[in-house]
């Protein structure tokens, strides 16, 4: 009962904010940060070195990997203030083929925990139990076009369970496919006065694809399109010690929701209660959502995330990490601190992060601990 009550205020959350026009998705447990190191440097990774887990910010960035190839698996607890069950793991391995190319793949796994289903006291002796998850597999093609740039295109299958019971018989799973393309620069070394330094930059557009649809002839869900622009550099001082400076913007290209839901006030005056996104293709509501903001170019400009993180790494074997993430209070609200650490022993780095709200709204991964591992194999690369 805990559980589908908590289900209930976030739905009611939702319908309070669609009244700010907050842009809504389908399985938006894809925006769901599941590394550790990314994590800590206010979930970004567009543009940041690469890892076993740029398969879920960059793919191109695997091309310049500093090993043959790599594993990550990863754990994050969701909303652990309230259940225990409910978590998003990830595991993610990739592979340099030659000089040029690479490939990569993963699983990413969002498990809504045990849900008990009755209607009256006696149901719940042997309740119905239910398991609603989602899950996405992906694989991604990296090609180095020159010894500073590469691009790489992704293919993904997305499942949706989220039936419950019988209570929806026209209801089942959902599923689409999708696909992105990135690109990852990264420079030479050069040296400055007083260091030596690297930049990087790098974009993404992902999750490209068809609506999901629950329901036979029912209304459809975006898939959460989403545009990611970075860029970094590297302060190296020496051989041991090296400071990461990163920014990174984020847009959703999906429609605005800015179609009125009138209703009436206690006087029977009509009124607008909230908005709601218009039913257009996913093509048309990418080129949709870079004009559609009702309130015109400062809304639009409101709809953009960004996030600015830094990382302290001392000889490749200890780093320690910060960040800060800033959603305008119109779209959402979502402000906060990032703390991590990452450690590496022999073949394996252990990351760690921490997420502190800086906004009164919750955040389902505050005070959160979330743990990566990463197993490197391979001969060293050097790029």
């Amino acid at each position: 009962m805990k559980k589908i009550t908590f289900v209930i205020l976030m739905l009611v959350s939702a319908i309070a904010f669609s009244q700010n026009r907050v842009i809504t998705t389908g399985v938006p447990f894809l925006l769901i940060t599941s590394d550790a190191r990314s994590a800590g440097m206010g979930e970004q990774g567009v543009a940041t070195s690469p890892d076993a887990y740029s398969q879920n910010w960059n793919p191109s960035k695997y091309t310049f990997a500093s090993n043959q190839s790599g594993l990550g698996i990863s754990y994050t607890p969701y909303l652990s203030q309230l259940v225990n069950d409910i978590f998003l793991s990830n595991i993610n391995y990739y592979a340099v083929t030659s000089e040029r190319s690479a490939w990569a793949a993963s699983l990413k796994y969002f498990s809504l925990g045990e849900i008990e289903l009755g209607q009256t006291p006696a149901d719940f002796i042997n309740p119905l139990i239910e398991r609603p998850n989602e899950f996405v597999v992906d694989f991604s093609y990296a090609l180095k076009l020159n010894e500073s740039f590469s691009l790489a295109v992704t293919g993904a299958f997305v499942n949706s369970d989220l039936k419950i019971g019988s209570s929806f018989d026209d209801a089942s799973s959902a599923s689409t496919v999708s696909f992105g393309v990135s690109g990852y620069y990264q420079s030479k070394q050069s040296s400055f006065e007083s260091f030596e330094g690297k930049w990087r930059s790098g974009f993404y557009l992902s999750n490209l694809g068809p609506k999901l649809s629950y329901e036979k002839d029912g209304f459809s869900d975006y898939l959460p399109t989403n545009l990611k622009l970075g860029g970094g550099f590297d302060f190296i001082f020496d051989a041991y010690n090296t400071v990461t400076l990163s920014l990174e913007l984020n847009k959703l290209l999906v429609p605005t929701p800015s179609e009125p839901i009138y209703g009436t006030d206690s006087d029977g005056e009509q009124i607008i209660e909230g908005y709601s996104q218009p039913d257009v293709s996913f093509l048309s509501g990418i080129f949709k959502s870079f004009g559609d903001a009702p309130d015109g170019f400062g809304e639009e400009l409101k709809e953009f995330t960004w996030a600015l993180g830094a990382e302290f790494n001392y000889n490749n074997a200890f780093a320690l990490r910060t960040g800060y993430f800033n959603e305008h209070e119109d779209k959402g609200a979502r402000k906060f601190i990032t703390l991590g650490a990452g450690f590496k022993y022999n073949l394996i780095d252990i990351d760690l992060s921490y997420l502190i709200s800086a906004t009164k709204v919750i955040n389902p991964l505050e005070n959160t601990l979330r743990f990566a591992l990463t197993f490197n194999f391979g001969d060293t690369r050097e790029n």
